[in-house]
């Protein structure tokens, strides 16, 4: 719509019935009474107003345990995440970097009220990769599958749309297939233009190049070219995409803190690809590219848009990050339809912030959930028994019948065993730290602080004073934060800190809580001072070396400050020091 020669248009949607757009407010040609049901009102830049439009937000949550707080299960656990959910206030909503295996995935973060979702897992490693579509119950998809390849498509109510793929190999597409990196949802939409078709949503985490390993970065660029191929298939059979999600790779130098030398930057295999994927308004023909990068097609010149930060540095105080997270639109759905992308980086949780795009669209529920929907997955439909089922004793509900078995015995606990097994603990129980203390010999008929009679004087009893600490059963191990003083007053201890010599009697038997804290450091005095930075005069933080090499585990000192420019007093100095000989 052009909003500088169009002041007033008719929409008429299925869904919405006829509403006047003006040039700064909306009057509905519907009853009040009808208003709340059928349609809502966003407010926009510039004063327009939207009826039921829809929003489109990616967010990588690096672990949606963590970000929906969940791994407690039960209904708190789908609650939470409800209130995330609703606080992110979009009606599709992709998640990357679940970190969450099939196997893990549990019914509060599956289910969620109001929403419907679509999974993808790692098939690989435990704990990896993952990615994850809600759908608000006003968007359901028509249709849904996991993967760029039609590898895991064994299902009705698949996409479809696969594209030429004859240049990969099986195992290649398996491999990239794999790793839980995509889900795709088909919608149906009513855009700006009275018009009924498709928006596909395609929900990627692109892979990491690891520098250490070559052979990602191979595995990288394929996944890019899959990608593209699946989503040009899909624009050409008709419809819209939309790509959402972490492309892990800075395309401008605007897009990145520290984008260095001009060559090597540009020359980035993964900026290559995007360039000859993304169209540039002002700079490229109107043929060949078909996507548009939402943001930068609204914010061409916004620096410091950043959506991803080191939490390690600390460098997102000051925003000094990277913009790898992205919305890509194809061209004439940003042309027609998009209203405002926006980088949402107040919201907390992850290293990484949400990035959203709103459309004028309206989008049309489908009646029923394609078959990928997760409340579909067998252990939480009810068609898949858990093992417990069979470890636990059944209750009749009338008498045994004539020849009929006896009720099996009571099962036995998972790892047992018949024998009862008592632990060394259970048997000696846990005594007196300061035990170790203690001199000389002990007397015959002494206790300890539990009331039963020491092992201690029973075996200086049988070999004559040759003592060996042992423990007394029911001992509590709060004795050792506040050991009692019975039996300690009875023989005098030796101390060890600073290498003088403590007091016996009452004075050996701390009952003050800064007493015993006071026994506490003596005993252990905790890791050295670090050393000051040379910048700031601040006490330095110690790292460790995690990269492979010779100084792989080595620890360093470095200033405490967050990562940031140079220029930026606030930011960290260029202190190093290896923490060794002759350091602390």
């Amino acid at each position: 719509m052009d909003r500088s020669n169009q002041n007033r248009k008719v929409i008429t949607s299925p869904r919405v019935c006829k509403i006047t757009l003006c040039r700064r407010f909306w009057r509905p040609d519907v009853t009040s009474a009808l208003r709340p049901a059928f349609f809502s009102i966003h407010a926009f830049p510039g004063g327009w107003g939207v009826g039921e439009g829809m929003r489109l937000l990616s967010w990588n949550v690096n672990g949606l345990r963590a970000a929906g707080g969940g791994g407690g299960g039960g209904s708190s656990s789908s609650a939470g995440l409800r209130l995330l959910l609703d606080s992110l206030g979009a009606d599709i909503i992709c998640l990357q970097e679940t970190k969450i295996t099939r196997d893990l995935l549990d019914e509060s973060l599956a289910i969620v009220e109001g929403y419907n979702s679509y999974f993808s897992f790692s098939r690989t490693r435990s704990g990896y990769s993952g990615v994850a579509t809600f759908c608000k119950a006003s968007a359901t998809p028509e249709a849904a599958e996991e993967g760029l390849s039609r590898l895991w498509t064994k299902h009705e109510g698949a996409v479809g749309c696969y594209g030429d793929t004859g240049d990969f190999t099986a195992d290649e597409l398996q491999a990239l297939d794999s790793e839980g990196r995509a889900v795709i949802t088909r919608h149906r939409i009513w855009t700006s233009e009275q018009q009924e078709t498709t928006l596909t949503v395609l929900n990627v985490y692109c892979p990491r190049a690891d520098p250490d390993k070559p052979e990602r970065g191979d595995f990288k660029l394929r996944f890019y070219e899959l990608l593209q191929r699946r989503a040009e298939a899909i624009l050409e059979a008709g419809g819209h995409v939309v790509i959402m999600g972490d492309i892990n790779t800075a395309h401008k130098r605007i897009d990145h803190c520290d984008p260095g030398d001009l060559e090597s930057f540009q020359g980035h295999p993964g900026r290559c690809w995007l360039d000859g994927f993304l169209w540039e308004p002002g700079k490229d023909s109107a043929d060949g590219k078909l996507f548009v990068d939402t943001f930068r097609f609204l914010h061409p010149n916004q620096e410091e848009a950043y959506t991803c930060w080191c939490n390690v540095t600390g460098s997102r105080q000051l925003n000094y990050g990277t913009r790898i997270d992205y919305i890509l639109a194809d061209r004439a759905l940003a042309l027609s339809e998009l209203v405002e992308a926006q980088l949402r980086a107040e919201v907390m949780g992850s290293d990484h912030c949400p990035v959203q795009a709103v459309l004028k669209t309206t989008c049309l529920a489908a009646p029923r959930c394609p078959p990928l929907c997760t409340r579909f997955l067998p252990k939480f439909a009810g068609t898949q028994q858990k093992l417990s089922r069979f470890l636990v004793k059944v209750p009749q509900t009338g008498p045994p019948e004539k020849g009929q078995k006896r009720d099996w015995a009571e099962p036995l606990a998972v790892g047992g065993s018949k024998k009862s097994r008592t632990s060394p603990l259970q048997k000696k129980g846990q005594g007196d730290l300061r035990s170790f203390f203690k001199m000389g010999t002990s007397r015959a008929g002494d206790t300890d602080s539990a009331g039963c009679k020491s092992k201690t004087t029973q075996r200086a009893e049988d070999s004559g004073g040759n003592h060996s600490v042992e423990d007394c059963q029911g001992e509590d191990v709060a004795a050792i934060a506040h050991p009692p003083t019975e039996g300690l007053r009875m023989e005098p201890t030796v101390g060890v800190a600073n290498g003088e010599a403590m007091h016996s009697g009452e004075e050996a038997a701390p009952s003050r809580p800064h007493q015993s804290a006071a026994l506490w450091k003596s005993l252990l005095s905790g890791p050295p001072r670090p050393p000051p930075c040379k910048g700031h005069g601040e006490p330095c933080v110690l790292r460790t070396v995690k990269k492979q090499g010779p100084n792989c585990g080595r620890h360093f000192y470095v200033c405490a400050r967050p990562l940031g420019k140079a220029s930026d007093p606030r930011a960290r100095c260029d202190f190093f020091l290896w923490a060794s000989h002759g350091n602390p």
